[in-house]
């Protein structure tokens, strides 16, 4: 049974098989053919019973491994690595068949190549998941053929290896090189020096024009003779909680990946900057109820449990309710905090109608929404229009993406900091706003 499963009849061989009937239908009218294809049929068999013996002489064949890494990283091409080794004493011709997770939707995965004797070979190729969850990887299969290429031999390694797929680890690692480098510039992302006026004392100074007179520092100007004042630098170790609402509005798809897992890609990344950077760090994910509370800590060790609260996020089709969050955040976080809120409001109807909670929060905390850009309407936007239909479409579209500036003026009326941004510019441009707020010393 073991060699009925792991037995093909290659192509050629059917190739061959035409031509020998097409040699009988000509011996009709050439009878010398007849002869001819009757010892070409036997020479055939003789060939196809050598090389099943060729291929299945050798015990072990052709060997290959599948090298996964411990998780994949969500929105990210991940690099599969698979080595495969002949140990056939002639040349073979290998077709590699891997069989991707159903999440990948790819049913004609197929890598061939060509093997000396005892030849070591390797290739790479790249899977990028839109969903986090645990993938199973199925058979990884191999065809040998030898040179005749009569019949095929199928070996499979490495059935059913599973792999869990986390939040954007490759992205997190891209910030944090640059946070330790201090390159974040090379990303696009602001860095600015600024004097704070906190309670950790930096040095004393001579006053220039534009420092703050209540910083003077009067013995010091006393024994100096001229007019010293006190440099402070921002506190660190401040609290700063990413806030995730896990509700309907964040199930919309962009390029395939969610809402939801852009603003955890986002999370993690830059949970992992505030922390190079001294800051404690937490998390709220919320709908209906409030799912998971993650007190701010100042611990490297503190990313994992991170990671792993995020891993397990899902959205659900209810309505977020701010009420409760509100209550929760008031509870729960007793020290003035930074909350970046990922969420999004299609219309201004929908903000209003949570403005009274996120005023609430604004009042004791510093608030930033985050709130998406939808990139599909300024797609169309940017389209000629050439029909009537596309005019009407075009006025929806420049109509709803009004209203999301004016969401944006509206929160900013109300002293409440915003980001609107493009999903894929979502991790650069909450990085920015944190080095902002920090810059300009707002908590």
């Amino acid at each position: 049974m073991q060699f009925l499963r792991s037995f093909y009849i290659h192509n050629t061989f059917f190739r061959y098989i035409a031509g020998l009937a097409a040699c009988f239908t000509l011996s009709f009218w050439i009878p010398a053919l007849y002869p001819i294809a009757w010892v070409l049929i036997w020479v055939l068999w003789g060939l196809f019973l050598f090389d099943i013996y060729l291929l299945y002489s050798n015990s072990k064949g052709v060997g290959a491994h599948r090298n996964l890494p411990q998780k994949l990283s969500n929105s990210d091409l991940n690099p599969i690595h698979i080595q495969f080794q002949s140990y056939y004493p002639f040349n073979v011709h290998v077709s590699i068949i891997d069989e991707l997770p159903p999440q990948f939707q790819k049913r004609d995965f197929e890598h061939r190549s060509h093997l000396l004797k005892n030849e070591k070979k390797e290739f790479e190729y790249t899977v990028r998941p839109v969903d986090r969850g645990m993938y199973v990887f199925g058979n990884l299969n191999l065809y040998v053929s030898s040179p005749l290429s009569i019949v095929k031999r199928r070996l499979v390694f490495q059935k059913d290896q599973m792999v869990p797929v986390y939040p954007s680890i490759i992205q997190m690692q891209q910030y944090d090189f640059l946070a330790i480098s201090n390159n974040l510039t090379q990303f696009g992302l602001k860095k600015i020096r600024r004097i704070g006026h906190t309670q950790e004392f930096e040095q004393i100074k001579e006053y220039v024009a534009g420092d703050d007179l209540r910083t003077v520092n009067w013995k010091a100007t006393a024994k100096q003779n001229q007019l010293m004042v006190n440099q402070y630098q921002d506190e660190k170790s401040q609290p700063i909680y990413s806030v995730i609402d896990t509700g309907r509005v964040m199930k919309m798809p962009f390029n395939g990946l969610k809402l939801l897992d852009y603003a955890i890609n986002s999370t993690l990344a830059f949970s992992n900057v505030a922390l190079k950077r001294n800051d404690k760090t937490g998390m709220i994910t919320f709908s209906k109820n409030i799912e998971t509370f993650v007190p701010a800590l100042q611990k490297i060790s503190h990313l994992n449990t991170i990671l792993e609260k995020l891993y397990h996020i899902t959205t659900t089709f209810t309505e977020a309710d701010y009420g409760l969050l509100y209550a929760h955040v008031k509870r729960k976080i007793t020290h003035r905090s930074l909350l970046l809120l990922y969420t999004n409001f299609e219309h201004i109807s929908a903000l209003k109608r949570q403005l009274p909670f996120l005023l609430a929060i604004a009042k004791k905390h510093v608030l930033v929404v985050i709130f998406f850009e939808n990139t599909e309407l300024e797609d169309l936007i940017a389209t000629d229009a050439e029909d009537l239909q596309t005019i009407y479409h075009k006025t929806v579209a420049e109509k709803l993406s009004l209203e999301k500036r004016l969401m944006q003026k509206e929160l900013q009326r109300y002293g409440i900091q915003t980001i609107l941004t493009k999903p894929e510019e979502l991790t650069i441009n909450t990085i920015n706003k944190y080095l902002e707020i920090k810059a300009r010393g707002l908590l």
